[in-house]
């Protein structure tokens, strides 16, 4: 039986000082960097596989571990995304090097790097790690590669997987009649408990409230699969999407957070400014909490 070599999906070169580093996202989604990309990050000279010298250098291997010996010592066999024959090259999982250059800063650390060479591996070490302490390796290998739109379309898909069924429910009464009093006392309009009747706007009102804030992607979802009719008017309700064990629960969460915010406001601009600042729109930053005029 043949030994499953994976295929790169995505590629690119990531930049970092004076040192580029072929990066790979395989098939699978592992982030890769070329063997030989590894060497040149933390300033050594030698073809692909020269890291594994690494795990023999008198210096060092006593501060990397027996994991970090172990997957350096076995790097992945993987074909290019832009290879045109099927010969395969060797890389790192992109994390590895984050470890690695932890090891060497660890024995500079510790004194025992003494050599001109080694002193080079942790000035190279040192220049990565405040580079991955601002983004994370994995980050940017994703932004190198072009993968972070696949990953931000891939991430968004598992929310609304969680969030919404494949068919829609039937309609059971999900919004507490609390919810609608609230809106009502707050904007000052009379409340008939007894009628089902409410403003048009409401409908507005509670996607601004409720639906933009529940999670990443759900409401613009919502809309798609609940187009408006002639009239302008939906013909079913948004929560006939949610599904039971996680978006039901999340919404009578955060209805329950809504209400208590409602009856702690005097009018809907209290209200709708204590909304944003408790629990703001999805991808929207914190109001400034300015003064009341």
């Amino acid at each position: 039986m043949g030994e499953d070599i994976k295929r790169a999906t995505h590629q690119g070169i990531l930049h970092i000082g004076d040192v580029e580093i072929p990066c790979f996202v395989l098939e699978d989604g592992t982030r890769v960097i070329s063997g030989r990309g590894m060497t040149k990050a933390i300033g050594m000279k030698g073809r692909g596989q020269g890291a594994k010298r690494v795990t023999t250098h008198s210096s060092l291997k006593s501060y990397l571990g027996d994991e970090l010996t172990l997957a350096i010592q076995e790097p992945i066999k993987f074909i290019g995304a832009r290879s045109v024959k099927s010969n395969p090259t060797f890389g790192y999982e992109a994390t590895i090097l984050q470890k690695l250059c932890d090891a060497i800063l660890t024995a500079r650390d510790a004194g025992v790097l003494r050599t001109e060479q080694e002193k080079r591996y942790a000035a190279y070490s040192y220049s990565l790690i405040r580079a991955f302490a601002k983004v994370g390796i994995i980050a940017l290998v994703d932004e190198a590669t072009g993968y972070q739109e696949v990953r931000d379309r891939l991430a968004l898909q598992e929310i609304l997987d969680k969030y919404l069924l494949d068919e829609r429910a039937a309609w059971a009464k999900r919004f507490p009649d609390e919810f609608y009093k609230q809106i009502f006392k707050l904007n000052g309009w009379p409340y008939n408990p007894g009628s089902v009747k409410r403003p048009q706007l409401i409908g507005t009102m509670t996607n601004d409230i409720v639906y933009s804030r529940l999670a990443p992607g759900v409401l613009d979802e919502l809309k798609v699969r609940t187009p408006k009719g002639d009239k302008g008017r939906r013909k079913h309700r948004f929560h006939q999407w949610l599904t039971e064990d996680i978006g039901h629960p999340k919404l009578q969460e955060h209805l329950s957070n809504v209400i208590v915010l409602m009856k702690a406001s005097s009018n809907y601009r209290n209200f709708y400014r204590l909304l944003q600042r408790a629990i703001p729109k999805i991808g929207e930053n914190l109001p400034l909490d300015l003064p009341d005029e």
